[in-house]
């Protein structure tokens, strides 16, 4: 078996990466990864091929059994500030992986990872709810507007092409080597060191919280199945709001933190979550690792 994965030097594709091997230790796993800001080749702890490439202008795929695509630019702010890579790599650079995948002669399935962004903001008349496969797409960002459009390009190419695919939609991750631009580890940086957390708003936004591994076994599940051409959510149910998630990460390390609420951002979304029972009835629990039991085991 021979598996291609886009991005798998970054945060969850190097979990996953991880993951295919411990499953699948004689799977030969091609990595194809621009090595921007937030890549780190030491995340992937096994052996596998390296193609050093931009999805966007990549010109070769070896004819693989699966491909699986994690590249991307993800973060919101950054897509507030300069919303061209997101278009170029999120957006074209899917198509140009399509492309070049839907003439692989033993291509069986092309995964492609998305986000519970593309929901759009779920607070509904001042409540919760929870986004199903079907629900509408709402782009509030650059960010999630290109993802939108990749997830878009993938399922055309499945109606046009014939392409097979399976697109997942996930919630925040975390866990090991994230980066530390991102708000979990940002936070966890801020309690430690006695510093000010910057909170946007009133920081009573809601957000769901998996941690990468349970994603990558989600991905891993759907990745061996025979089901094609199909959207499934991957979430935990566990959600909280930031200013939780502060207070719970204090209480872990000991140390009562210090923020400052900060102007919100431009476009922010008050309310994600995840109706993921497509996947639960076809593969079971998607938790395995708690958020709250992951803090106690890395900051106690």
């Amino acid at each position: 078996m021979h598996v291609v994965v886009t991005g798998a030097y970054g945060f969850i594709g190097s979990h996953f990466v991880n993951k295919l091997k411990e499953l699948q230790p004689n799977c030969e796993v091609t990595v194809i990864d621009k090595l921007t800001y937030a890549a780190n080749k030491d995340n992937i702890k096994c052996d596998v091929k390296f193609i050093h490439e931009d999805i966007w202008n990549i010109e070769y795929l070896p004819d693989c059994d699966y491909i699986v695509h994690f590249a991307a630019e993800t973060h919101v702010d950054n897509s507030i500030k300069d919303g061209r890579p997101f278009m170029r790599t999120n957006v074209e650079g899917t198509f140009n992986l399509v492309e070049l995948a839907k003439n692989l002669r033993k291509l069986k399935k092309f995964i492609h990872v998305s986000t519970d962004e593309v929901y759009g903001d779920r607070m509904i008349k001042g409540k919760l709810v929870l986004a199903t496969e079907d629900s509408n797409l709402h782009g509030s960002s650059y960010y999630s507007s290109s993802k939108i459009g990749s997830d878009m390009i993938v399922e055309a190419a499945g109606r046009t092409f014939g392409l097979p695919y399976i697109i997942t939609r996930t919630c925040n991750n975390f866990g090991e080597n994230q980066h530390h631009e991102k708000m979990l580890p940002k936070i966890i940086q801020c309690v430690k060191n006695g510093e000010t957390i910057p909170v946007y708003g009133d920081g009573e936004q809601v957000r769901e919280w998996i941690h990468a591994d349970d994603n990558s076994q989600a991905i891993y599940n759907l990745l061996m199945s025979d089901i094609k051409n199909e959207v499934f959510n991957i979430g935990s149910g566990y959600r909280i709001t930031n200013n939780q998630l502060i207070a719970k990460v204090g209480e872990v390390i000991g140390n009562t933190p210090k923020y400052e609420y900060v102007k919100d951002r431009l476009g922010h979304d008050r309310m994600y979550g995840l109706h993921c029972e497509k996947y639960i009835e076809k593969f079971g629990p998607i938790t395995t690792i708690t958020l709250e039991a992951w803090l106690k085991k890395m900051l106690s």
